[in-house]
C-alpha cells in the first residue's frame, strides 16, 4: 500500500461514524463531522466563525499543509501574475503607441484598452482571492467587481446600441491615448471577450462570498472560459473567422484568446484548491445543456474543429460521475452530434473535404480525451479503493498512528491515538508533535528535526525505540515508537506507530522484583543446605561416640555376665548390640550423604563397561549364593564421570536387583540406549538401564524408594542395609546433571533408567 496516498488526498475514513451518518449530520447541522481523511467526494468543512472566512483560510491548518492544494494555489497565483503582466504589457503598448504589442501579428485584431485593463484587474483579483488575509479578500472583491462591471457595460452597449459605438472602450482611453492612434487601431472589446470576463469574475465574486456550490460553479465556469478561448484559437489556426469574431462585432485578439485560456486554467486550479477532488455531484441537465448548445452552434456555424471543441466540457463532466465508462459514453454521444451537425446543413463543395477532415480530427481528439479521462478515473478508482482499505487499517489498528510533516506538524491522528493520549482530532491536527512529549523529548524534538532538514541524517528513522509520552492530563507513560519516512515529491511525511507499553513495563518491574526475591531465596536456600550439610556432618560425628559406648558396654556385659543372666537378659543384650550396630550404619550413611552434596566430583572419561565388570567381580560370592547372573546387553560407551561414584551407582542397583528377587535364578541385564521412548511417551537420549526379573515395584512406591532410609521390605532384626542406597544413587546421578526413573511390573521385574550429563526431554532432573 502506498502511504503517499495519505499525503496527496487527505483521505481516509470517518473516525467513529460511517459515511451515511456523516451525510445526515452535515444536513442537520450544516457542518461535517471532523476527520483527517475524507473520501474525495466529501470536503472537510469547519463551522463558520464570526468575522472569519474559514473557507478561504485554507480550510484550517490541515489543508494549509496539503501539498497538492498548495500547488493548485501557487498555479492560480502564477496565472494571475501572468494575466497582470499581459494586461500591463498591452496597456504599455497603448500608452507608448507600439502597435505590434497591441496586435501581435500585423493584420490580426488588436487587444482593446479595456480588455488589457480587465486582464490586469482579473489577474490581481484571481491571485488575491487565494490569500487568506482580509485585505486580500477586499482587493479581490474590488478588482474582480470592476472587471465584471466593465465587461457587463460593454455587453449592454453591444446589445442596446450596436456595434458602431464604443463608448465604454473610449471612456478611459481617450484621456490617455492620442485620438489618431485610437482611430488607427479601431475596434474594441469583443462580445466573446466581454462574456468571458463577466462570467469568470462573477464566479470569483461568488466563491468569495457564497460558499455553497461555489466550487462547482467556478469549475464549470472555468471549462466554459477555456472552451471559448480554445474556439478563438482554433479559429485562428483554421482561418475560420467565426471562431474569434461573433457576428459583425469586434473580434477577440490572438493574445487575448491565449490569455483567456490561461485565465480559465487559473480558475480551474482555484476551484480545485477550494476543494481538491476528482468527483462531485452534478445534475444531468448540465451535460445535456452542453450537448444542446454544441449542436445548436454547430448547425448555425458549421466550423468543424472549432465547434467540436464545445464538446470537450461534456467529456470532462464525466469526472463527476461514478461510472468509469461515462467518458466513453459521452465521446460516443459527441461523435453522433458531430455527424448530425455535419449532415444537417449544406456544404460548399470546395470546403466539403476540408470540413470532413476537421470533424474527423475533432472526433479523434474527443475520443483521445475520453480515453485519458477513462484511464484517469480507473486509476483514481483504484487509488480510492486503496485509500479506503488504508483508512480502515489506520482506523482499526490497535496501535496509535500519528503522521507529521517535516516541521513536526501533526497531519493524522487515528482513533487509537485519541484513546491513548486523550486528545481529540481537532485538538491535535495542525499542532506540533511536541504536545505529546514530556521533557527532555519536548525540548529536543525541534532541534532533531532542524538537524535532519540540514543534514538528512536519520537517527531514529526505521528503528523502534522506547521513549515516554504525555497524555492530555499530564500523565507520562512509556511507549514504543517506530518511525518511517514516506517521500512524496519533494516533501517527506513521517509516520509513527506508537504502542503503549505501560503494562509491559509494569510486568518487567514485577519480574525484576520477583527475580531479586528469587535470587535472595536461592541464596538463602543454598545457605540453608550448607548449614544442613554441616549439621549432618557434625551430628554424625557427635552421635558416633555414645553409640560406640553403648555397643562396647553391651559387649562387655555379655562377655562378663552372660553366665549370670537368664536367657531373656542375654537376648536383650544381644539385641542392644545389633541395634547399636544398625544405628552406627545409619549415622555413617547420613555422614556419607552429606559428603555427597559437599564434595566436588573428580570427573574424567571412563569406560562404563569396565566399571560394570569390576562391580560384578566384587559381587561374585553374592551371585553364587543367590544363583544370580549379570549380563551386559550390548556395548557400553565411554562417558565423562566420577568413576568411583558411578561404581557405587551400579553396585547399589545390581545389589537391589538380586536382593529383592523372588525368582530361583535372578537375572540382571545392563545396557545402553541411544534413544528411549517411555510408556508415558516421554523421550530421552543416551540412557543407561539396569533390568531385573524380580518381584517388581508397585506404581505408588516409585517415588518412595528414593527417600533416605525408606525400605519397602524391612525387619527390625535384619542387618541388611539401611534403605539409603537408592537415595545415594539419585544424589550421585543428580550431581552428574542426570536423571533417574524406573518402569516396573509387579511379578515380572523392574528396570531402572538413568542419564548422565543431560536431562530427559520435558522432565527436570532429580535433585
Amino acid at each position: 500500500m502506498n502511504l503517499a496516498v495519505l499525503r496527496r488526498h487527505h483521505i481516509a475514513v470517518p473516525l467513529k461514524f460511517d459515511i451515511p451518518y456523516r451525510r445526515s449530520f452535515r444536513k442537520k447541522h450544516g457542518t461535517a463531522l471532523p476527520c483527517l481523511l475524507s473520501i474525495p467526494r466529501f470536503r472537510k468543512r469547519w463551522p463558520r466563525e464570526p468575522k472569519e472566512d474559514t473557507r478561504v483560510q485554507d480550510q484550517g491548518n490541515v489543508d494549509l499543509q496539503d501539498q497538492p492544494r498548495r500547488h493548485y494555489r501557487a498555479f492560480a497565483i502564477a496565472v494571475g501574475f501572468m494575466m497582470f503582466l499581459l494586461g500591463v504589457t498591452a496597456l504599455a503598448g497603448w500608452l507608448l503607441q507600439v502597435e505590434i504589442v497591441i496586435s501581435l501579428v500585423p493584420g490580426f485584431p488588436s487587444m482593446a484598452f479595456n480588455t488589457a485593463l480587465c486582464f490586469v484587474l482579473s489577474g490581481v483579483g484571481l491571485a488575491a482571492s487565494t490569500l487568506a488575509a482580509r485585505r486580500f479578500r477586499i482587493t479581490a472583491t474590488i478588482t474582480a467587481g470592476l472587471a465584471a462591471a466593465i465587461a457587463a457595460a460593454r455587453l449592454v452597449e453591444i446589445v442596446t446600441i450596436g456595434r458602431t459605438f464604443h463608448n465604454v472602450d473610449m471612456l478611459i482611453t481617450r484621456f490617455l491615448v492620442p485620438p489618431d492612434f485610437i482611430a488607427k487601431i479601431g475596434g474594441g472589446m469583443g462580445p466573446n471577450t466581454a462574456l468571458v470576463f463577466l462570467i469568470a469574475n462573477l464566479s470569483v465574486l461568488l466563491s468569495l462570498h457564497v460558499e455553497k456550490k461555489s466550487q462547482v460553479a467556478q469549475e464549470l465556469t472555468s471549462y466554459v472560459v477555456i472552451t471559448l478561448g480554445m474556439i478563438a484559437l482554433a479559429g485562428y489556426v483554421t482561418d475560420a473567422e467565426q471562431g474569434y469574431r461573433w457576428g459583425p462585432y469586434a473580434a477577440m485578439a490572438l493574445h487575448t484568446a491565449i490569455g483567456i485560456v490561461i485565465f480559465g486554467s487559473g480558475l480551474l486550479a482555484r476551484s480545485w484548491w477550494m476543494q481538491p477532488t476528482n468527483r462531485a455531484q452534478i445534475p444531468l441537465w448540465i451535460p445535456a445543456a452542453v450537448c444542446f448548445t454544441g449542436i445548436l452552434v454547430d448547425l448555425y456555424t458549421p466550423l468543424g474543429v472549432a465547434n467540436g471543441i464545445l464538446y470537450v466540457p461534456l467529456v470532462l463532466t464525466a469526472l463527476w460521475f461514478g461510472n468509469r465508462n461515462a467518458p466513453l459514453f459521452f465521446a460516443f454521444a459527441c461523435t453522433v452530434l458531430l455527424m448530425l451537425g455535419f449532415f444537417a446543413v449544406r456544404h460548399d463543395e470546395a470546403a466539403f473535404w476540408q470540413e470532413i477532415a476537421n470533424r474527423t480530427i475533432t472526433a479523434a481528439t474527443l475520443w483521445l480525451i475520453a480515453l485519458l479521462v477513462f484511464y484517469f478515473m480507473r486509476n483514481n478508482y483504484n487509488l480510492e479503493s486503496e485509500r479506503v482499505r488504508f483508512g480502515a487499517l489506520v482506523r482499526g489498528t490497535p496501535d496509535a498512528v500519528v503522521v507529521i510533516d517535516e516541521r513536526g506538524t501533526i497531519k493524522n491522528f487515528n482513533p487509537a491515538a485519541e484513546s491513548m493520549f486523550g486528545y481529540s482530532l481537532q485538538e491535535t491536527i495542525g499542532r506540533n508533535i511536541k504536545m505529546l512529549m514530556p521533557e527532555p523529548y519536548h525540548s529536543e524534538h525541534d532541534g532533531y528535526l532542524g538537524h535532519y532538514r540540514q543534514t538528512g541524517e536519520e537517527r531514529i528513522i526505521g528503528t523502534t525505540r522506547m521513549v515516554s509520552g504525555r497524555r492530555k492530563n499530564g500523565i507520562v507513560f512509556p511507549i514504543d515508537v517506530s518511525i518511517s519516512a514516506v517521500v512524496t515529491g519533494h516533501t517527506k511525511t513521517f509516520v509513527g506507530i506508537v504502542r503503549d507499553i505501560s503494562e509491559r513495563v509494569r510486568q518487567e518491574e514485577r519480574m525484576k522484583t520477583t527475580l531479586s526475591q528469587l535470587e535472595a531465596y536461592t541464596a538463602e536456600l543454598e545457605r540453608s543446605n550448607h548449614d544442613l550439610d554441616e549439621f549432618a556432618y557434625i551430628a554424625s560425628h557427635d552421635l558416633k561416640e555414645p553409640l560406640r559406648g553403648l555397643h562396647n558396654h553391651s559387649r562387655f556385659l555379655l562377655e562378663d555376665y552372660e553366665d549370670k543372666l537368664d536367657q531373656d537378659g542375654v537376648r536383650r543384650l544381644n539385641r542392644l548390640v545389633r541395634l547399636s550396630q544398625r544405628m552406627e550404619k545409619l549415622v555413617n550413611d547420613l555422614l556419607y550423604f552429606s559428603r555427597l552434596g559437599r564434595q566436588q566430583l573428580a570427573v574424567k572419561r571412563t569406560d562404563i563397561g569396565l566399571i560394570v565388570k569390576d562391580v560384578v567381580a566384587t559381587m561374585e560370592l553374592l551371585l553364587e549364593e543367590r544363583h544370580a547372573k549379570v549380563i551386559i546387553d550390548g556395548r557400553l560407551p565411554e562417558v565423562v564421570c566420577d568413576a568411583p561414584r558411578l561404581t557405587e551407582v551400579f553396585r547399589n542397583l545390581i545389589t537391589n536387583a538380586i536382593k529383592y528377587n523372588d525368582k530361583p535364578a535372578p537375572l540382571v541385564s545392563i545396557g545402553y540406549l541411544d534413544r528411549f521412548v517411555g510408556q508415558d511417551g516421554t523421550v530421552a537420549r543416551n540412557v543407561f538401564f539396569v533390568k531385573d526379573n524380580g518381584k517388581g515395584i508397585p506404581q505408588e512406591f516409585h517415588e518412595d524408594i528414593f527417600r533416605i532410609f525408606k525400605r519397602l521390605e524391612k525387619s527390625q532384626d535384619s542387618d541388611d542395609g539401611t534403605g539409603a542406597g537408592l537415595t545415594f544413587v539419585r544424589k550421585i546421578i543428580a550431581r552428574h546433571n542426570g536423571d533417574i526413573w524406573l518402569e516396573s511390573e509387579v511379578g515380572t521385574g523392574t528396570t531402572f533408567y538413568f542419564t548422565l550429563g543431560k536431562k530427559r526431554e520435558g522432565q527436570n532432573a532429580a535433585a
